[in-house]
């Protein structure tokens, strides 16, 4: 299978075959997408925006340093 991506009225979607990617790497990607659609509907200054970064950074790295470790 292919990857294809279809565009259809407000809607785009993406067909992926899943020894290309692991569902970690989907989530990430799912994730940002779904962090630009709250950030176009947001009030909040760009400080507000970077202290939420630093702390949701943070967080993950205590989930995850010891993968690097």
């Amino acid at each position: 299978m292919a990857m294809r991506i279809e565009r259809d009225n407000n809607e785009i979607r993406f067909s992926i075959p899943d020894n290309i990617v692991d569902i970690d790497e989907i989530q990430n990607f799912i994730d940002y997408i779904r962090f630009k659609e709250i950030s176009m509907k947001s009030n909040a200054s760009e400080s507000n925006a970077s202290d939420l970064a630093d702390e949701i950074n943070k967080s993950w790295w205590d989930k995850n340093k010891s993968r690097f470790e």
